[in-house]
């Protein structure tokens, strides 16, 4: 299953931009009529990586504050949060968790816009919300989510691009189904190879890419039963150091932009101390290890990247004699309070 819906996720973005780019359009006219002067992310899981990305990108393109709720601030302290002239994003798949649910029901009785992007229209959450624009990925089985992840980060652009009236993204956004399909071509066997015997793994991004490499060490720990964690490239010296020795497995993201040179920087650090360092970076970059998939633009490249992630992962699961479509002790959905 997870393979096969992995493999959906370009047809989805598609169908999103054919069902949804309108109510995108409406609601980014929307906000920018009512200038709210910080948004609110309400996630969990994976959905919280994308809404990470979310809230890079609009303190980017929009110079609005983001931040992500804790949500036991309203289901466990009952916290008296002030929401006026914010905008709340609850990014879900199922759209059921009450942990999800309840603080979008509050920040709308606080007045605060209230914006549900969900797989499920007809769940909790779409009715909680205000503004509801489903991800269009379809139906997902597959434990570990991966087409509702990639919709989410499109979504989260598309809504950015619209907000921002930004033409150079929202082109991006309308290829963005053709860069994934050729993005999940990429051949990352090298990482199979190096990680099949691996109990423990650090991956790092930085930037746009941090919400990427938040996904891909869930997916590690998930599908693939390796100890991942998930690093700024600035913060590996403020003590993640401590624990590199002798083989010690690295992936580090280095796509287009600002971030890049250090984050080959790095790289060429980490080998020196020993280190089994995997290179994820553009063909222009020699001593890459893994080829990074480029998106329509350097905005949309973290998409490319966990497009050409997930296909490895799901054979590292395999190679480590997991079922990647039956996680251990994990079901779909998770109701936390």
């Amino acid at each position: 299953m997870m393979s096969r819906e992995m493999r959906e996720a370009p047809a989805a973005v598609a169908r999103q931009a054919e069902r949804q780019d309108a109510r995108f359009a409406e609601l980014g006219a929307r906000l920018r009529h009512t200038d709210p002067h910080a948004m609110i992310t309400v996630a969990r899981g994976s959905s919280d990586h994308a809404s990470a990305y979310l809230g890079y990108l609009t303190m980017l393109r929009l110079g609005r504050l983001s931040v992500s709720l804790p949500m036991s601030l309203i289901t466990m302290y009952d916290a008296p949060l002030d929401v006026i002239g914010t905008v709340a994003v609850a990014i879900s798949q199922s759209g059921r968790s009450p942990d999800v649910v309840e603080p979008i029901s509050r920040f709308r009785k606080g007045r605060a816009q209230t914006v549900a992007l969900v797989n499920d229209p007809e769940s909790p959450l779409a009715q909680a919300a205000e503004w509801t624009l489903p991800l269009e990925a379809g139906p997902e089985l597959a434990v570990a989510a991966t087409k509702s992840y990639i919709t989410s980060l499109s979504a989260g652009a598309r809504l950015v691009a619209h907000w921002a009236e930004d033409r150079s993204l929202l082109a991006g956004l309308a290829a963005l189904p053709d860069a994934l399909a050729a993005a999940q071509e990429a051949d990352w066997s090298a990482g199979v190879e190096a990680l099949k015997d691996a109990e423990r793994i650090m991956i790092v991004g930085r930037g746009l890419t941090l919400p990427i490499a938040l996904e891909a060490s869930l997916k590690c720990k998930e599908t693939a039963a390796i100890q991942a964690e998930a690093f700024s490239g600035a913060e590996i010296k403020h003590g993640p150091m401590a624990l590199i020795d002798e083989g010690y497995p690295l992936l580090i993201f280095a796509p287009r932009g600002p971030a890049q040179a250090g984050q080959i920087k790095l790289a060429n650090e980490m080998r020196a101390r020993g280190a089994k360092v995997l290179l994820a970076a553009p063909t222009d970059i020699a001593e890459r290890e893994l080829t990074l998939p480029l998106g329509p633009c350097p905005e949309l490249d973290p998409l490319a990247a966990i497009a050409a992630f997930y296909p490895m992962v799901e054979a590292l699961a395999r190679a480590r004699g997991f079922n990647p479509d039956q996680p251990r002790h994990l079901n779909k959905v998770t109701l936390t309070h």
